[in-house]
């Protein structure tokens, strides 16, 4: 669940929380350049953003959406996810996690506003115009979250700071303007999808269990193995999106790499070994067959929209689609629930 999308790059945004966001632009000229997909870089124009808001209701949808909002709830989501899997009591995790999932994403989309003017330029206007409330509410979120963290303990507070620590290895400019032997990971080939999987893999699975003073069971390693391998692949899947781009100011993805055919299928291969794990969790009595059987079904509808990876012009549906999988495994338990 830490695009940089970018669904993915770990930023506290601007200056807020005292990690500074570097300033990049993949196209410096106001030039038109085509991209994968035929997107070309000319953002809306005043007329075109004001349309969004002819009514509350679209005005709700499109903040809801470009704001990275839905990620926020996507998180929390998969939060209780663990919270059952794992027989634990209800806690502030899930909110603390949807505040960090909220800053650091909508941080990350006004970081990346000028480079991600070519390939997704409605959300750019929108980012751009409501650029300052926008940073406002990245503090005032991260904020809320470290105070919340605080009422968990040291490791809950560890595990809420560490988005921010992420950014700094992951997106920074910092550590190659030390010394040249260092690139940012989020240009190296797959360290930077590994980085954002592992992060928000760990921060998904640790903090409910540090709220709840929970010691980490067999259990809570199948659950950070099924949302790694989850992540990284809803990670490279706007990569392909945003390949042109990326091969332009020299970030190395699966799709800029390997071509979008063949990443299509390391992505299905990758689903295929998160089945095989679930599969081997519920054999195996380390997680129940009903909670696995959800998963299962989530993970069926991830088969489908990967194999849809390079077949459609509707990337950024396909984005969300995927980051939806754990809307899907919740939906089917709710059932159980009742």
């Amino acid at each position: 669940m830490f695009e940089c999308n970018k669904t993915r790059c770990v930023t506290i945004g601007g200056c807020h929380g005292g990690i500074p966001v570097p300033r990049r632009g993949k196209y410096m000229s106001g030039e038109a350049k085509e991209v994968a997909g035929g997107v070309s870089n000319r953002a809306p124009s005043q007329t075109e953003s004001t349309q969004w808001f002819t009514n509350p209701a679209e005005g709700v949808i499109t903040a809801f959406r470009y704001s990275s909002a839905y990620l926020a709830v996507i998180a929390m989501v998969q939060v209780l996810l663990v919270t059952t899997a794992l027989s634990l009591e209800t806690t502030l995790a899930p909110a603390v996690v949807g505040l960090v999932t909220f800053a650091v994403y909508v941080g990350d989309r006004i970081a990346d506003a000028d480079t991600d003017a070519a390939t997704n330029p409605e959300r750019t206007a929108f980012i751009k115009r409501y650029e300052r409330v926008l940073q406002h509410a990245v503090s005032l979120s991260y904020g809320l979250a470290i105070a919340l963290a605080v009422l968990g303990g040291p490791v809950a507070l560890a595990i809420t700071l560490l988005p921010g620590v992420f950014w700094i290895l992951y997106a920074s400019e910092w550590l190659p303007s030390v010394t040249s032997h260092f690139r940012r990971l989020k240009d190296v080939l797959l360290v930077n999808s590994f980085v954002v999987a592992f992060a928000w893999a760990l921060t998904l699975t640790v903090l409910p269990l540090a709220f709840a003073d929970a010691p980490f069971t067999p259990a809570a390693a199948v659950m950070f193995v099924y949302f790694f391998l989850g992540i990284f692949v809803n990670v490279e899947i706007p990569n392909v999106r945003d390949a042109a781009g990326d091969s332009e100011i020299g970030v190395e993805t699966l799709p800029v790499v390997l071509g979008v055919h063949r990443t299509r299928h390391v992505l299905l291969g990758v689903d295929a070994l998160t089945a095989s794990v679930l599969v081997a969790a519920a054999v195996t009595g380390v997680l129940d067959a009903m909670f696995v059987g959800a998963l299962l079904l989530g993970l069926a509808f991830s088969l489908t929209v990967t194999s849809l990876v390079g077949r459609t012009t509707k990337e950024e549906l396909l984005t969300i689609a995927a980051e939806s999988e754990y809307v899907v495994v919740a939906l089917a338990l709710v059932p159980f629930a009742l």
